[in-house]
């Protein structure tokens, strides 16, 4: 297992079954049947049981900015344990510098808004959540089904989107490669037209996440 900031586009790349999108600009892959549809379906059963409305870290006056739910994921419980464990062998990323496996659920119209998952260095609670992890710099982000209509991940500078698509992993560096946060991972979860979105989350940090916490 490496650090956070040593995982690159190119490891991944050489396990094979990994696409990467062909930008310069950015560490962007993708991984088909990445989990089994049977483990797709237990983790929609869990964030149906624990959801909770969704929150963004800098308050920007757009209260319909991310209109999904969240559940964070137990990580005590034994088959999220297994899951966690599986992206973090994949990534070659040691659990201490992952945050928990975080899901969220889009209804019919729901989006999260054009956004990064890192945060902003000049935002007013950027030392509240990076002051003890760092910044983000990895992002894993599996979907768990397909909703009948919308719900894809567009990345917005260079308008590229992503249909959901049961199993598969969607992966990118936030930062560049002299660690400075890199805004063309600028991305839209599209709202839902039909149906419902399922998605789990697997973000890691510079240094490590206070699990004991």
């Amino acid at each position: 297992m490496t650090e956070a900031n040593n995982t690159s586009a190119d490891y991944l790349v050489a396990l094979g079954k990994v696409q990467r999108f062909p930008r310069k600009e950015i560490e962007l892959c993708i991984v088909r049947n990445f989990l089994s549809p049977d483990e797709c379906s237990k983790l929609v059963a869990l964030i149906d049981d624990q959801r909770r409305p969704s929150t963004i870290a800098d308050p920007n006056g757009d209260d319909y900015f991310r209109t999904s739910e969240t559940c964070d994921l137990d990580h005590e419980d034994g088959f999220v344990a297994e899951i966690d464990a599986k992206i973090c062998a994949f990534a070659n990323i040691d659990k201490k510098f992952g945050e928990p496996l975080q899901g969220q659920r889009y209804a019919v119209g729901q989006e999260f808004k054009a956004h990064t998952d890192f945060f902003d260095p000049a935002g007013q609670d950027f030392p509240k959540y990076c002051s003890i992890s760092g910044q983000r710099t990895w992002t894993f982000m599996l979907y768990l089904n397909e909703p009948d209509a919308g719900g894809a991940t567009r990345f917005t500078e260079f308008k590229k989107s992503f249909t959901p698509e049961t199993g598969t992993l969607l992966c990118w560096n936030n930062r560049n490669k002299d660690g400075s946060v890199n805004n063309w991972t600028l991305h839209h979860g599209m709202k839902v037209r039909r149906g419902t979105k399922y998605v789990i989350t697997k973000w890691y940090r510079e240094k490590p996440w206070p699990w004991n916490g």
